[in-house]
Order: C-alpha cells, then structure tokens, then sequence
C-alpha cells in the first residue's frame, strides 16, 4: 500500500456482516489514468516512443528505422517491473542512494566535543526537527517535536488498547466505527496533517520489575522469602514483554483558523486541539494514559538507537528529576551506518519495511494482531493515516472513478475482456465514492515496521519472523531498499511522514 515516495489512496474499511463474524474492507490503492497499468507520465513517455518512429518513417525510411531501437529501448525500460515497481524507480533509487553514500550521507560519527553548529543533531530525516516541552493547561507538560523547517508540531499520547478478544463483537464493531469517524473528524481540522498509530513491543529487560520489587521489598522480611523475590525477579523477564501504544498527530500551525504570532501561540493552540481528541478517542477501545513528556519521546528515540539502554532509560524516567536530563540532543545515536538493506546503530542493527499491498480480502478486526504482538525482538509497526477534507476526497474519488471508466473504455475499443482484478478495481472505486458521497471520510493510509537486534547474528531470523508474521496478517511488505534511515525514523513519535520528507529533498 505504501511506497518512500507516494502515499496510496483508500477510503476507510467497510463493514459487512458474514453471520456472526463482522468483517471489513475496501482498501484500494490510488490508479491515475494509464495505459498498460502505468501512470499517465509513464503512459505519455511510451505513446510519445510509439509517435516519434511512426513521424519519422513519414519523412525518411531511414530515420524511421534508426530510431526504433531507441523508442523500444525505451518502452520496454519505462514498462519492466521488478516485484511491481518499475525498473526506473529502482534504478533511480539506487543511484540517489549511492550517491548518498559517496558524499557521506548515509554515515553518522559523533564525538565526545565537537564544535560546529549542526553538533548533536540527530540523523537523516530527524536532523531539523527539535524537541520543545510545553504546558497542558492542567498544571502539567507534554513533549512537542517541532520540525523547523515546515514548523509542524508533533504531539504524542499514551494510550492503553483493549484487547477485542475480550469484548462482544458489538463493542469491537462499534470500536471500529468510532475510529473511522474519529479519522474522518480530523479531515475537518485544517491543522492536523497526519495520524501516527505505533505500538511498540520488545522483551522486557526486567529493571521495571526489579525496580517495583525493591522498593515494595521490607528490609525486615524473611531472608529466604527475600531471596524467593529475587528468584522470580531473575526469571520473569524471560516470560513478558514491553507492550506500548502511541498516538502521534502532527499539526500544521500556520492552518490555524486565526494566525498564531509566535511558537508559545502554536503550542497552546495544539495543546487546545488535543483536549478533545483525547475524549474521542476513549470511545475506539483504548484508554489515554496522559500526553507523553518532552523526556518520553526522547526517551522512546534514544531507546530505538540503543536498545541496549532499555532498562537505563526507563530507571531514569521513572525518577523526574533524572529524567529531565533525557534530551532531544542526547536521544540521537553516537554512530549510526546506514546500508542498502538496513540500518545500523548504536547497539542495534534494523530493518524496516512498508506496506505494499493491502488484504484482498475481507478481514476480521484482528487481523493485524499477529503482526502486533511481542516477539523476540524489539518492533515498532505505525499505521500512517492521512486524513482528507470532504472537498479533496470528493475530487481524489471522481478522478478515481474516471480513471477506472477510461481503462474500462479503452479495454472495450481494443476487444480485450476485462480481468477480474481490473472489475473488482472499478467496483470497489465506485463503492468508494458512493460510500464518500453519504458522508464517509477518505483516509491516505500506510504502515511501516521496523524490528530491531542486538547481534547481528540474529537479523536474518528477525526478518524472516516479521515478513511471517505480515503474512498471517494478510498484508504485503516491502523491504525498504535504500530508505532504510526514514523507514526507521517514521515508526519514532517524530512526526515523519515518507511522502512529504521525499517531496521535500526534491525541492
């Protein structure tokens, strides 16, 4: 469903009943008006190799001939495909990488003193943003991730999700149609630009349960009842996990209804926004724990370049004034090496990967559950929700029911029957504008995972465990060749959006 550059287009699941098993769908991937399955640039390109040998032949047999070697050429490059991405896109991808990589770009070194004025700056896609920590109007604060420069402001939640397992299928029906009006809510709110939802699973390293336990444990208890403590303690970690669920919204402040003087302006207007997104979201089955700390999120950062500071991180939040010291400088890695097909950091070596297809299917609302869940090794999955206004969903539908009844016309003039897949295109297209003409949101969706080891002995059983389990949740993904570094950093509470950092390096 995702690709680094381009964000697909889906209006949200529809719900249908199968019995008594409730089941959802109508994912569909965006199609521009294209013949032979490519775009219409690409589309443009192979018409314009077919013209220009038929024009020369005109004037000069010769020409004609010389010239259509060429436009083959360049037909056939503009239609090859490797795994469903056109060849020019991968070889454009590797050349901007190796690039990259021969200016040192894809390499971080940092240095016990170094003076220049971008020291300390965390890397690639995260290197303009800054971490601000700001009041919440009840007597507390929360973190703000600011990109300064576009100047968006990235608030992040802890939240607590209920397992449907645990519910009747009405209360998860209805926790699923709450949250796509919750989604589709945000397209009337001109600031919000994107929903970020991560959860966030690794092994638990035991400090949290060794830390609750010593100071519960009565100095004047029995010793071996001590000692039976201490037993359980060393043996726990073995068996639980670390299980956190975070709700990222970044907002744009310069689309506030009335303009906002400076940055204090901007984080109070959010700070407002928040408020009631936050009740909302109590209604789609999970609990909001609070808005996290300026030294959470730089918590959450320093632990994905380091995972080997787990248990040090979360001693040092634990106790407030230790935490205050967890600084957005102090988050970044030390080093960090990114390659073609991972990245390496600190004690850790990741690989990230984005979501290609969606289910074909109807699905269950635990589809994704499998994919979720704890594992042996530390994993961050975000589903990446761009919601849209009425007007711009009305538009992105219209074109898209047009481009499916142009494919669908030009099929009939060749005398080609259609393909089950390009009939299922066009119904599903039209139910999509149907359904958005009734009132339902449009929502650009994607989803990024990224699972993380500490030996890189063990990357190639942490691969194989996460495409599994994509598998079993009935979704394509693509490993993120030469984008390993903002594959990475979309799965932080940063703010980072693939498609807006690649149209931004193009500009």
């Amino acid at each position: 469903m995702s690709t680094t550059s381009t964000a697909p287009g889906a209006h949200p699941g529809t719900a249908r009943d199968s019995g008594a098993l409730r089941t959802y769908g109508g994912w569909r991937r965006a199609r521009g008006i294209g013949l032979f399955g490519l775009g219409a640039a690409a589309t443009v390109v192979v018409m314009v190799a077919i013209l220009v040998p038929l024009v020369a032949l005109g004037i000069s047999v010769r020409s004609g001939l010389l010239l259509c070697l060429p436009s083959a050429a360049v037909i056939a490059v503009t239609c090859a495909r490797v795994d469903g991405t056109p060849v020019l896109h991968v070889a454009l991808r590797r050349v901007q990488w190796t690039w990259a990589s021969w200016r040192g770009y894809t390499s971080l070194r940092a240095g016990v003193l170094v003076e220049h004025p971008c020291a300390w700056q965390l890397p690639g896609a995260l290197a303009p943003t800054r971490l601000l920590s700001s009041e919440d109007g009840r007597g507390g604060r929360f973190g703000l991730v600011h990109d300064t420069r576009t100047g968006f402001l990235t608030a992040t939640l802890h939240c607590a999700a209920t397992s449907t397992w645990l519910v009747d299928g009405a209360d998860a029906d209805a926790w699923v149609s709450n949250w796509h009006s919750w989604l589709a809510s945000r397209g009337f709110d001109p600031m919000v630009q994107w929903v970020a939802v991560t959860v966030d699973t690794a092994p638990e390293p035991g400090s949290t349960l060794a830390r609750n336990v010593a100071e519960r444990l009565d100095d004047a208890a029995p010793a071996d009842v001590r000692e039976l403590m201490h037993e359980l303690v060393a043996a726990s970690p073995a068996a639980s996990a670390d299980v956190e669920t975070r709700v990222s919204i970044t907002f744009d402040p310069a689309r506030a209804g009335t303009p906002l003087t400076d940055l204090a302006d901007a984080a109070a207007e959010v700070s407002r926004s928040l408020a009631g997104m936050e009740a909302a979201l109590a209604e789609c089955g999970v609990t909001v724990l609070g808005r996290a700390r300026a030294e959470d999120v730089a918590g959450a950062v320093r632990v994905a370049f380091d995972p080997a500071s787990r248990g040090d991180v979360e001693s040092a939040l634990s106790r407030a004034a230790t935490g205050e010291s967890l600084t957005w400088e102090a988050a970044g890695p030390v080093a960090a090496e990114e390659a073609w097909d991972h990245y390496r950091h600190d004690s850790g070596v990741s690989v990230s990967w984005a979501w290609h297809e969606a289910p074909r299917q109807q699905v269950t609302s635990n589809v994704l559950v499998r994919l979720m869940s704890p594992s042996r090794y530390p994993k961050r999955v975000t589903m990446l929700y761009r919601p849209m206004s009425a007007g711009a969903a009305a538009r992105l539908l219209e074109d898209q029911v047009n481009a499916a009844a142009f494919r669908e016309a030009y099929r009939r003039t060749q005398g080609r029957d259609a393909t089950a897949r390009d009939q299922a295109d066009h119904e599903r297209a039209v139910t999509a504008a149907r359904e958005e003409a009734l009132g339902a949101g449009v929502v650009l969706m994607s989803l990024y995972a990224t699972i993380t080891v500490l030996d890189p002995a063990d990357l190639p059983a942490a691969v194989a465990d996460l495409e599994s389990r994509a598998d079993q949740s009935k979704v394509r993904v693509r490993r993120l060749y030469g984008s390993q570094a903002v594959g990475f950093a979309t799965t932080l509470p940063a703010g980072i959006y693939p498609p807006h950092v690649a149209g931004r390096a193009l500009r």
